[in-house]
C-alpha cells in the first residue's frame, strides 16, 4: 500500500513537468534566453477588417531577426533586477507580468550588460510576422509572384470570387484553428497566467504569441498603419505619448488573441495582464 501510494504521488508530481516536456524539451536556466531565428519576408500586415487602428492592411518587407521562443519569466527578471514585482500569482517560470514599458529597458539595459548580447523589444512588425508563422507559410494570391509571405493565399482556380481570393490571414499564433490549444485565455486560464511554454507552439517554435501576458513592443501607437505603400523594417512613429502591446492575455476573450490585434498604453502603465519578449538583431 506505501509502495502504490508512493508512486501516486510521484505521478502527481511529475505530472506538470511532463505537460511541459510535450512542447517544450529544454530545461529553463535562469539567463538563458532560448532564441529562435526569424528568416526574413514579406507579408501583409494589419488587416482591412476589424478594428480601426488594424487598417490599412500593407506589404512590408523584414530583415532576419532573433525572437525569444519564451516570454521572459519571472526568475530572469528576478535574476536581473533582485526584485519580483509581478501580480499576487508567482511562479519563477510565469512570464513577467505587472512591468511597464520603461522598467522592462531598464531590464534590457542590465541583462545586456551581463550577458554581452543587445536583446531589445520586437517592433510590432517584426512581432505579427513571427506570431504568424513567418516564411514557414509560402502563401500567395493569384496572379502574382510568390514573395514568402505568410497571409496571402495560394489560389489557382481562376473561378474562385475575388473576396475569396482576397480572404486575410490566420487568426491565432499557431497550427489550430481556435485558440484553446495555443492560448492561456479567460475560457482556460482559472484568472491567472501560466508557466511559458505550456501550449503548443506555432510554427516557429516559439510559445504563447497569443495569450498569457500581453506582449510590450518598441514602437510608438498610432491610430492607423497610414497609406498602403510597402515599407521595409518599420519601426512605427517617430514619437508619441504610448506604446503598442500585441497578443492579448490570459484575461482576453478569444477574439482578443489575434494576430492582428493591437493596443496602447502609456509607457509607466502597470498591469497583471502585461508582459513582454524579446528580440534580438541577426549579425
Amino acid at each position: 500500500m506505501t509502495r502504490i501510494l508512493t508512486s501516486l504521488l510521484m505521478l502527481l508530481f511529475l505530472q506538470p513537468v511532463m505537460a511541459q516536456r510535450k512542447f517544450n524539451r529544454t530545461s529553463h536556466d535562469s539567463l538563458q534566453i532560448y532564441m529562435v531565428r526569424v528568416s526574413g519576408g514579406s507579408f501583409d500586415l494589419g488587416s482591412n477588417d476589424g478594428a480601426d487602428d488594424r487598417k490599412p492592411a500593407h506589404t512590408v518587407k523584414l530583415k532576419d531577426f532573433m525572437m525569444s521562443a519564451y516570454e521572459v519569466t519571472q526568475m530572469q527578471w528576478f535574476e536581473i533586477m533582485d526584485a519580483n514585482p509581478a501580480s499576487s500569482y508567482r511562479c519563477p517560470d510565469c512570464p513577467m507580468n505587472n512591468v511597464s514599458w520603461t522598467e522592462i529597458q531598464t531590464f534590457i539595459e542590465k541583462l545586456n550588460a551581463n550577458t554581452g548580447r543587445h536583446f531589445r523589444l520586437p517592433t510590432e512588425a517584426e512581432w505579427e510576422y513571427a506570431a504568424r508563422g513567418g516564411e514557414k507559410e509560402h502563401l500567395t494570391r493569384l496572379n502574382t509572384e510568390p514573395r514568402g509571405g505568410v497571409n496571402e493565399f495560394l489560389i489557382s482556380d481562376r473561378t474562385v470570387s475575388r473576396r475569396e481570393q482576397e480572404l486575410p490571414g490566420k487568426k491565432y499564433s499557431g497550427r489550430s484553428a481556435g485558440p484553446q490549444s495555443i492560448a492561456w485565455y479567460v475560457a482556460n486560464s482559472s484568472d491567472h497566467v501560466h508557466p511559458v511554454g505550456r501550449k503548443q507552439p506555432n510554427e516557429l517554435g516559439i510559445y504563447d504569441m497569443c495569450g498569457n501576458v500581453e506582449e510590450w513592443c518598441a514602437d510608438f501607437y498610432a491610430t492607423t498603419y497610414g497609406g498602403k505603400q510597402p515599407v521595409e523594417n518599420p519601426k512605427g512613429p517617430a514619437s508619441g505619448k504610448s506604446h503598442v502591446v500585441r497578443g492579448g492575455s490570459f484575461t482576453s476573450q478569444a477574439n482578443e488573441v489575434i494576430v492582428t490585434r493591437r493596443a496602447a498604453y502609456l509607457p509607466d502603465t502597470k498591469a497583471v495582464s502585461l508582459g513582454f519578449r524579446l528580440v534580438e538583431d541577426v549579425k
